[in-house]
């Protein structure tokens, strides 16, 4: 098969190393020609994944397409699907999830918990909304790793909001995020990952480090696992999604948001599961029979940051002692550039004691830094 990917992103690297295993042709689609997945791949395309133009004529000539980020121009998409290329996961699913507004009506629709919110289209909208507060708002479309969320405590926060078509969510008080990967291939079986607790940076608001499988009461995980399969059943396409919920002060579970993709939450998977979410999605695309999600051994992943103050050339430090660590696992995205907050790379730990794993994650979060001689 010729099977292409849109973005070459480090989710497009580590999808690209797990087709190693598999018999398959794979194409990129990506404006940088230095970006992660570049030099994985079969054959690279310099162009840019949200043009229509660009998209149809990349995927004329393959039998797939799958996307690693949902900034991806789906009317190509459409068209390509209505000649009979398979798209993983399908358009109306990526068109449903790319907006926060349509997916937050999604989740109404297919009652599906999520937490309480009101849709407003510009400034003047958000100013009406003072006694919905305290609320996050989100921006509909663009928003990514962070961007495009900011929290709304009282009036005087107002002005941080979005003067564009945006979510604002009733704040949720969290006892704990978890995160629940689905597969679901053209049958429509499905197989769920044990759900990762995500634990964040509250600077970056972007993943500080993850412990899977979660440490939950079983009541808690049976209803987490119903919601999430429930959720990927009404999107009606085959594919990989990655559902972030929030559990609640009273164990209630509410959807977060969903990425229709591999995800950051699911990279552990690699090494402490039997079947990593980048292999599972071959085997959707390919046809195979699903992979098994049954841990190995318990896991935690770190990821590695742009340090604050520093843009240029990237510089790990702290490299060499990390790797002396027994069951670690660096994974390096391959970004020369570095900047505050990127995502430059994560680390794998392995162990059978959470406290282990707690201890790891912190030791490595600040023995690891990635600087450059810019500041």
């Amino acid at each position: 098969m010729k099977v292409g990917i849109l973005g070459g992103g480090q989710l497009g690297r580590m999808l690209l190393q797990a087709s190693a295993n598999y018999v398959v042709e794979t194409f990129v689609l990506e404006n940088d020609e230095n970006c992660p997945a570049a030099h994985l791949c079969h054959h690279f395309t310099k162009g840019d994944i949200t043009d229509f133009k660009t998209v149809y004529k990349f995927g004329k000539k393959l039998d797939a397409i799958t996307i690693e980020i949902e900034s991806v121009n789906v009317e190509a998409l459409e068209k390509l699907e209505k000649e009979g290329v398979k798209i993983y996961p399908k358009p109306a699913a990526i068109r449903i999830i790319k907006n926060k507004i349509a997916q937050k009506e999604f989740y109404t629709a297919h009652q599906i918990p999520t937490s309480e919110f009101v849709v407003t289209e510009n400034m003047n909208d958000l100013q009406k909304q003072v006694s919905f507060l305290p609320a996050v708002h989100k921006i509909g479309q663009g928003g990514y790793d962070g961007k495009g969320v900011t929290i709304l405590e009282t009036e005087k926060d107002i002005l941080n909001g979005f003067d564009a078509p945006s979510v604002l969510e009733k704040k949720v008080h969290i006892k704990k995020e978890i995160a629940v990967i689905v597969a679901m291939n053209d049958a429509g079986e499905t197989v769920i990952y044990p759900p990762a607790e995500m634990i964040f940076d509250p600077v970056w608001n972007l993943l500080d480090y993850q412990l899977s499988p979660a440490v939950i009461p079983e009541k808690i995980l049976w209803k987490a696992e119903a919601i999430a399969v429930k959720l990927v059943k009404g999107l009606q396409s085959a594919g990989l999604f990655a559902i972030e919920l929030f559990i609640d002060m009273n164990d209630e579970v509410l959807v977060n948001e969903t990425a229709p993709r591999v995800h950051n939450s699911g990279h552990h998977t690699i090494e402490a599961n039997y079947s990593s979410q980048y292999d599972m999605l071959w085997r959707i695309i390919l046809g195979y029979p699903l992979g098994n999600t049954d841990p190995i051994l318990p896991s935690a992943i770190v990821n590695i940051l742009g340090a604050h103050a520093h843009t240029g050339d990237a510089k790990y430090e702290g490299l060499a002692e990390v790797l002396k660590m027994d069951n670690v696992f660096v994974h390096l995205y391959g970004k020369a550039q570095t900047k505050p907050g990127r995502k430059m790379g994560h680390v794998t730990i392995l162990s059978k004691d959470y406290q282990d794993l707690t201890y790891k994650a912190n030791k490595i979060k600040h023995l690891l830094k990635v600087t450059s001689d810019k500041f």
